[in-house]
């Protein structure tokens, strides 16, 4: 992939996210300031490398779980941070921190993010997993449909032992559309960071949302809210 079409698929995946309708090669035109007819080019290639794919019903395109998972991949290479995700991050520090007893501080982190992320936001606590914001998720455009929703929840429905039984030991963990183990035709991603906590050591907290989001912002601040519980925890 050229460093034009790794811009542009960049691009797709940042604007898809803000308007949550295919993104047309007129507006990335204005964006590179090139003709309209070099983004469809550059479009059409992303699109046969399955990176970006073209709904039926429009001329503009929407990223592949393959064009998300090189976007994520990218963000984690370059570490990019916004200036807006920097405010955030101070101010679910600010959440967190003076939150009490270890399970209200963890369900301040957890509310916290639902705010600031609109997406339904959870962490486990013990044995139990405390989420919050499930109206967020609900209200999504993409759930609109009742064969996604039965999708999703069966995959809320199971989240709770699967975390239990696969452990992810990355600090930082993002499961993309087909990639989560179960609900794989929800078009959700689940973006979770393990913390260390009195209940123990494999704790999670995360959010988890349509595939088009603010990767770059969730992604830090879910990140953050590990650090910051284990700050807070263990101060």
């Amino acid at each position: 992939m050229t460093d034009r079409q790794k811009q542009i698929l960049c691009a797709v995946v940042e604007q898809y996210a803000e308007v949550a309708s295919p993104v047309g090669s007129s507006l990335l035109a204005k964006v590179f300031g090139v003709s309209s007819a070099t983004i469809r080019t550059e479009m059409v290639e992303l699109e046969r490398l399955g990176f970006i794919t073209q709904p039926h019903t429009s001329a503009g395109r929407v990223p592949t779980d393959k064009g998300y998972r090189f976007y994520v991949n990218y963000l984690n290479e370059t570490q990019q941070e916004s200036t807006e995700g920097r405010r955030a991050e101070r101010a679910l520090t600010a959440r967190v921190h003076g939150g009490g007893m270890p399970d209200r501080t963890i369900r301040n982190a957890v509310d916290t993010l639902v705010e600031l992320t609109s997406n339904l936001g959870m962490a486990t606590i013990g044995d139990q997993l405390y989420m919050s914001g499930l109206s967020n998720l609900f209200g999504q455009p993409e759930f609109m449909q009742g064969s996604q929703v039965q999708q999703v929840a069966r995959l809320l429905d199971n989240l709770e032992p699967w975390l239990h039984e696969a452990a992810p030991n990355e600090p930082l963990n993002v499961f993309i559309g087909k990639e989560n183990p179960i609900g794989r035709n929800a078009g959700c991603s689940l973006i979770i960071s393990r913390f260390r906590s009195p209940y123990s050591d494999h704790s999670y907290i995360g959010v988890l949302g349509p595939t088009r989001q603010s990767y770059r912002d969730v992604m830090s601040l879910v990140s953050h809210a590990g650090q910051a519980l284990e700050g807070a925890l263990y101060e």
